[in-house]
């Protein structure tokens, strides 16, 4: 059974025009196996015994005694086990400890301040570094919140480096983000070198993780990760995470959009990093120059399919913006939260809502160009939209005279002749309730004066 690792291995190697024969020689396996792998048959890390493990029994002692006692010898624990019953082999033991990653490093004394570094040679073309760098109090217009983050890449060999700022640290941003630095850089390299990413491996063990093996075999490269606080392993990238932090972030003015910032960083890198000056054994020479002999691999032709996503707000002119430019959606959406997802190496993004429907599908323009895409559909009832509601009368001046309307007089009338109606009604029924209770005291004729009253109020005595 071949491992992640050894699986990436023999895509690489056969992307670079090994035999199976001359795999298997390298790598110590069989033709047989190595084809099952290249073909697709088998895959790696699947198989499992059928029959029961020995060493299952031991392992949560052996675990607690090495966690007790990270320097204990191996030989030491075998005679301990032995006494609990262990009947296989020293070798056993050691091999289980390697597979199974039993032995934790002791922090206490792993420094790397306190011990010899050695001086890694890095072949033309053999190795690229890359490291994510945070950084702090991005432009507020970026909407990035309190930090921006920048993936970086480095040929160890040149020192020859790129980086693109993403809104996080996902594995499509680095994938997005591989890609586009290599183009930058030339190509690939043989070797990628990584810190324990867990979009990359496993950071518990070091492994590569499934998803990202797939990127590797697409690109055609093996993979390395560092082991666990060695960051000199990667020297290279890391001065170039402090150049980029110190030499070019500080100096980024608030007013920059993220693609004016890109294109910012990529001018540094050409201008700036380029530029300098490395010792050689001709004397010296431009990290340009060295670049130009690193050998590096054709890029493959399109990017891993990696669906990329990002939420934004429509404007109120039914646009979304997206790198450097703006797309048209339907104008009901004006306002809205949606998302914009992109299949990496396609030149189309679909805009998708939050219920997950897709509402508009453009082709892309090239980034931070400023270029408005529209749809002919999204146009026309956008402006159906706008002369709906605007208003075409005539402004009123602050001290101007509208007697009420026609309508508004017509309602007038009917509300007073409701009003009189009610009136009417309730006068005659307070007679009649008067005249009756008088008629029924006396048993005689009552006339209520009190109509006559009213009848007279009001009238001029004089003719």
């Amino acid at each position: 059974m071949l491992t992640w690792e050894d699986d990436v291995e023999v895509h690489a190697l056969h992307k670079r025009g090994w035999t199976i024969s001359a795999i298997a020689r390298h790598t110590g396996r069989d033709r047989k196996t190595v084809r099952a792998y290249l073909n697709g048959t088998r895959t790696p890390g699947m198989r499992k015994s059928s029959a029961v493990d020995p060493f299952e029994v031991f392992l949560a002692y052996v675990t607690a005694r090495l966690i007790d006692d990270p320097h204990l010898w191996a030989r030491t624990l075998c005679d301990e086990i032995e006494d609990l019953g262990y009947s296989m082999s020293y070798q056993t033991l050691t091999r289980k400890i390697r597979e199974l990653n039993l032995r934790p490093i002791c922090r206490a004394c792993s420094t790397a301040t306190e011990r010899p570094n050695a001086i890694i040679e890095h072949p033309p073309g053999e190795e690229t570094q890359w490291d994510w760098v945070d950084l702090p109090d991005p432009p507020p217009s970026w909407g990035w919140g309190s930090t921006a983050h920048l993936f970086v890449g480095t040929l160890a060999c040149s020192g020859k480096w790129r980086g693109i700022l993403a809104p996080a640290m996902t594995q499509p941003y680095v994938v997005d983000g591989l890609d586009r630095i290599c183009r930058g850089l030339g190509g690939v390299s043989r070797v990628w070198r990584f810190d324990r990413m867990a979009t990359v491996c496993h950071p518990e063990s070091g492994r590569v993780s499934a998803s990202f093996a797939g990127v590797a075999k697409h690109y055609g490269v093996s993979v390395a990760i560092c082991p666990p606080r060695r960051g000199n392993r990667k020297g290279a990238v890391e001065k170039s995470n402090h150049t980029a932090a110190q030499r070019w972030w500080r100096t980024v003015a608030d007013d920059l959009t993220v693609e004016q910032a890109q294109e910012s960083l990529d001018r540094f890198c050409r201008t700036r990093g380029d530029t300098r000056l490395r010792p050689t054994k001709d004397g010296k020479a431009s990290v340009a120059t060295i670049a130009t002999a690193e050998g590096l691999h054709p890029m493959p032709a399109t990017a891993y399919p990696l669906i990329l996503t990002s939420e934004r707000v429509v404007s109120r002119q039914a646009l979304v913006s997206y790198r450097g430019n703006r797309y048209s959606v339907p104008p009901e959406l004006a306002s809205v939260a949606v998302t914009v997802t992109q299949v990496l190496g396609t030149d189309v993004i679909d805009i998708v809502t939050a219920a997950g429907i897709t509402v508009a599908r453009h082709h892309l323009a090239a980034d931070g160009t400023g270029a408005m895409v529209r749809d002919h559909g999204h146009v026309y009832a956008l402006e159906q939209a706008a002369m709906t509601g605007a208003n075409t009368g005539r402004t009123h001046r602050r001290k101007e005279r509208i007697p009420p309307g026609p309508e508004a007089v017509t309602a007038a009338q009917a509300l007073r002749a409701a009003l009189d109606a009610a009136a009417g009604v309730t006068e005659s029924s307070h007679e009649s309730d008067c005249t009756t209770s008088a008629s029924d005291r006396s048993g005689a004729v009552v006339y209520d004066l009190s109509v006559y009253e009213r009848a007279a109020r009001g009238r001029n005595t004089l003719s």
